[in-house]
């Protein structure tokens, strides 16, 4: 399974980015989905997963009500729309994918080692 993550780019506080993840290679339909995020010198971040059928929604508690993470199975796509952005969302963000949906069901979807495939990420910054 290959993922391709774009969207990326600089914005000024306050603005609005949305991030696409193109699935290709697998069944997207039927993998659990997610973005984390990596800033420099910390650790990769949880940002927000969506279950394979988009039934069930997550995120981390800074991005609730400015992020919306939605797929479109048909078009085997992830989306994240990024909105009222700040400059601690400054990251380079990557999509990634789980083949297991009892992932989804617990807090492990927040854990980077639950996913099995991964993009190369797009950078996010956020500065005025």
């Amino acid at each position: 399974v290959q993922l391709q993550a774009s969207g990326g780019g600089l914005v000024q506080p306050g603005g609005s980015l949305s991030l696409s993840c193109e699935a290709s290679g697998g069944t997207f339909r039927s993998y659990g989905m997610a973005w984390f995020r990596q800033a420099p010198g910390k650790e990769r971040q949880f940002v927000a997963a969506i279950t394979w059928s988009g039934g069930s929604i997550y995120y981390r508690e800074s991005v609730k009500g400015r992020f919306t993470i939605s797929r479109e199975n048909a078009k085997n796509t992830l989306y994240l729309q990024m909105n009222r952005l700040r400059p601690e969302d400054t990251a380079v963000y990557y999509c990634a994918a789980t083949t297991r949906r009892t992932v989804m069901l617990t807090r492990t979807r927040e854990s980077p080692n639950e996913y099995d495939y991964w993009g190369q990420g797009t950078l996010v910054t956020v500065s005025s």
